[in-house]
């Protein structure tokens, strides 16, 4: 039963849904709902009040949780969670597995992919656009993840980061003193 689920989901997402315009333009609310209903025929949980944009592409093995919204043109391919209340911008990709390459005696697009490492993003979090998460990582609590970072590590809650590869700029929990100074 599952499977034809998911199949009709995918059928009417991919047809229809993924090309509608985005949730905030003229007819974005009919568009944010039809996708909203796509969600929860094809991820594995699709909670309450969820926004999934134009152009997103994800499997069936994604998991998003309550208010949290999949951004426009992003890839979740494999399996991923993400929890409540999340924010992500557009262009965002996910990659859980990675290609082969140990072997030198053939050539790396014939040794196929590396084990899935599942990526886990917390609860309250903030990815800005055009972010790339590797596989395996977790994204904490509460975090803040800069545009165009490369998460290539588990990334601490409260933590605000940014870069390639993304590093700790600062944690949203610190104490900062304001001296007046620019």
């Amino acid at each position: 039963m599952r499977k034809i689920k998911i199949a009709i989901g995918k059928i009417i997402y991919v047809l229809i849904a993924k090309h509608l315009p985005v949730s905030y333009q003229f007819l974005g609310r009919g568009a944010k709902w039809l996708r909203k209903i796509c969600g929860k025929l094809i991820l594995q949980k699709c909670g309450k009040k969820v926004n999934i944009e134009h152009g997103a592409v994800f499997s069936s093995h994604v998991s998003l949780g309550d208010n949290s919204g999949i951004g426009v043109h992003a890839s979740l391919t494999g399996s991923v969670t993400i929890g409540k209340n999340v924010m992500m911008g557009p262009h965002c990709t996910f990659y859980s597995r990675n290609h082969a390459f140990d072997r030198l005696d053939i050539p790396m697009c014939e040794q196929g992919f590396k084990e899935e490492k599942p990526i886990v993003i917390g609860d309250d979090v903030w990815i800005g656009g055009h972010v790339i998460f590797l596989p395996g990582v977790h994204v904490g609590n509460g975090a803040i993840v800069g545009a165009g970072a490369v998460v290539t590590k588990n990334v601490p809650e409260y933590a605000v980061v940014g870069g390639n590869p993304a590093k700790v700029i600062k944690y949203r929990n610190e104490q900062v003193e304001i001296s007046g100074e620019i």
